[in-house]
This record gives C-alpha cells, structure tokens and sequence, in this order.
C-alpha cells in the first residue's frame, strides 16, 4: 500500500508548509487568547520522525490532513497516535478508559490551545474559502464521533456557535473563553 503513496520531495516541501502555516496561525490565536508560548510550542511534534515522515507521505493538496488518507489507506495512524499522547490540546490526550471519569475536562489553557488549533487547522485546510461558519458546520459533522467529558463537547458547540454569529474577533479573547469554560465546568471542579 506505501507504494501507492510515495514519498516524495514536492510533498515533503508541501507538507512542510502547511505545517508551517498551521502553526503560525496557532501561534497568532494563541497570542490573542494569552497564551503565546504555548502558542510558539504548538505542534514540535509534527517534525518528528515518526508523524513527519507518514503525514508527509499522505498528503495529497493541503485541503485535509493527510492523518485522515493514511487512516482510510492503513486503518490506523502511527502519527496521530503519537501526535494525540504527545499534545495536552487535544481531547483524546485525557482519556483514560480506566479512570473514574474517563473522558475528564481539559484543562483550561489546553482547553484554549485547543480552541485556537481548531479554528488554525480550519483556516488552513479551507484557505479563502474558511468562514466565520466553518467551524460550526464541522464540528456538527463530527461531534457525535467524539469521545470527550460531555460538558467540554457543549462548551465546544457554544463556542463555535459564537463564533459563527459574533466573529472570532468578538469571541477569542481569553476573557470571554474563560466566562464560557467557567459556565460549563462541572461543579467537583469549581472552586468552592
């Protein structure tokens, strides 16, 4: 199956910019929601050996990741399997199916970092065709496959849902995620 999809140098070089892109627009969402430094680190792992090398044999025209192609072609990603465990931003880095509470709330700066990487990766699959809209019309496609602390997954909708009505410009601001995350923490996590 690998020969179906060579490695090449265009791909490489192509692959290496999408990435590029993604991670400065993370960066710069980052920096508007406070959190530039984690911002600066989003994604290192993306240029290890394991998920470079297989995300840039998949990638086809920088419209998708190229996780998903490799995971349609092999039914697994050796990539993701290490981007998840090694990036506290997404949601599946905190589940632990032997935990009280597997699907456990993501903490708040992670919870931030992963609202920033969302809108970054939407933006740079879509290019100029992302709108305000996107993000929404995305998540509607894909929440129900998400296996997450079910107050994080409403929290998501609702802010995908302020986006699409107010702009991200009105929306990601650290204060205003932190009024939102604080609304759907669940109570053994609020500070008494």
């Amino acid at each position: 199956m690998k020969n179906e999809y060579p490695l090449t140098l265009k791909k490489i070089f192509a692959h290496l910019r999408v990435v590029r892109i993604h991670r400065w627009k993370v960066f710069c969402l980052c920096c508007r929601v406070g959190i530039p430094l984690q911002g600066l680190l989003h994604d290192l792992s993306k240029y290890s050996f394991v998920e470079f090398f297989e995300t840039a044999r998949y990638y086809d025209d920088g419209t998708y990741s190229p996780i998903k192609k490799c995971k349609e072609v092999q039914g697994y990603s050796m990539a993701w399997i290490h981007h998840k465990n090694k990036n506290k931003h997404h949601y599946e880095y905190w589940y632990d199916y032997n935990a009280p509470i597997p699907a456990p709330m993501v903490p708040f700066r992670y919870f931030l970092e992963m609202v920033c990487d969302s809108f970054a990766a939407g933006m740079t699959y879509q290019g100029k065709n992302w709108t305000k809209e996107y993000q929404l019309s995305y998540w509607n496609r894909v929440k129900d496959y998400s296996i997450m602390h079910p107050n994080l997954k409403e929290l998501l909708g609702k802010v995908y849902e302020e986006v699409s009505e107010k702009g991200l410009k009105n929306v990601l601001k650290r204060r205003v995620l932190k009024e939102m995350y604080l609304e759907y923490l669940p109570e053994n996590l609020q500070k008494k």
